[in-house]
């Protein structure tokens, strides 16, 4: 398929260049970094051979989120997204661009969000799991009361919100003792992802906000296969929720979730999705460059799926989503 839109495409800056060390063993580091570090290159030259007209980039992971010094945050949040600008102003056909975000502070990001999305051009934001403060020991998850007023920017902007992956911290690690191969994509950044979303969905966040809109990449980091089970655990058990949204879970992940197939180009799981949120709400990425871009694309473009809904998940999506 020609013209493809992808959406969970990755690049860094020297400053954070480093936090995807650990992704990847030994020789392949070289690959990785360099990669990373293309924009104008072998990435564009990798996107006209596989048919995507258009990537929308964000800073690598954890990156900001993980700088527990605020105003280093800020600093290197405001950096990355300049040096974003420039490249994308370099081929505006091609790129466009999410907000690096400095969310130990809600009141700095939402400036940062303001002068991205006005200034820059920015379509929306890009964040890493929560975030880390020096002054707390707490960690930083968008449901806590603190950040409803960066919340109600992000909706008076009308963006949506790339809510992505970072490894739990060591402390909160240890199901995970003895077992780090199970660190990373291959289960803990789903797990740690996906409850941060329960935790927006059940704080009544979207009851405030009707038209936020989440995005979660990898096929929605296991969150669609669960949503039944989320909203009718123990039915027979006549009490209401506990947690203070005045709806459905399933509801407000049908209503204010996309999810997109970066990282996870499997058809059944794809089709599992379609039939849970919906083909209107599932957008083609890659993650590249910690995934290939022709692994994603080949699957992609073979996948047994309707001719419609292939062109709305490649691209009529994200168009009316970004208003590209």
């Amino acid at each position: 398929m020609q013209g493809k839109i992808a959406l969970e495409e990755h690049f860094a800056i020297p400053e954070t260049l480093m936090d995807s060390a650990g992704f990847v063993p030994g020789d392949y580091w070289t690959e990785l970094q360099s990669r990373l570090l293309d924009i104008q290159d072998k990435r564009l030259k990798l996107m006209d051979a596989h048919g995507i007209e258009t990537m929308i980039l964000s800073l690598n992971a954890p990156a900001v989120q993980a700088i527990a010094e605020t105003g280093r945050a800020i600093d290197i949040a405001r950096r990355a997204n300049d040096a974003l600008a420039e490249e994308c102003a370099k081929r505006p056909d091609r790129f466009r661009a999410f907000a690096a975000l400095p969310l130990q502070d809600p009141e700095a990001a939402a400036r940062e969000l303001e002068r991205c999305v006005k200034e820059l051009g920015f379509v929306g934001a890009l964040v890493n799991g929560f975030s880390q403060r020096a002054d707390t020991d707490a960690l930083l998850y968008y449901d806590l009361p603190q950040y409803r007023g960066f919340w109600a920017t992000v909706a008076a902007l009308n963006v949506p919100f790339y809510l992505h992956p970072r490894n739990p911290l060591p402390q909160d690690s240890r199901i995970y003792e003895g077992h780090p191969w199970l660190m990373g994509p291959t289960w803990a950044f789903a797990q740690e992802t996906a409850v941060h979303a329960l935790r927006l969905m059940g704080s009544g966040l979207f009851d405030e906000h009707p038209n936020l809109r989440i995005i979660l990449g990898h096929m929605g980091e296991g969150l669609p296969y669960m949503m039944w089970r989320i909203d009718h655990r123990n039915a027979w058990v006549k009490v209401p929720p506990k947690y203070p949204a005045k709806r459905r879970i399933a509801d407000y992940f049908n209503e204010n979730f996309y999810i997109t197939t970066s990282g996870n180009f499997r058809t059944q799981t794809l089709i599992d999705a379609m039939l849970e949120i919906g083909a209107d709400r599932i957008l083609f990425s890659t993650d590249w460059p910690f995934e290939n871009i022709d692994h994603a694309a080949d699957w992609f473009d073979t996948t047994t799926i309707s001719e419609a809904d292939r062109a709305k998940i490649g691209r009529t999506n994200a168009k009316l989503l970004f208003g590209i």
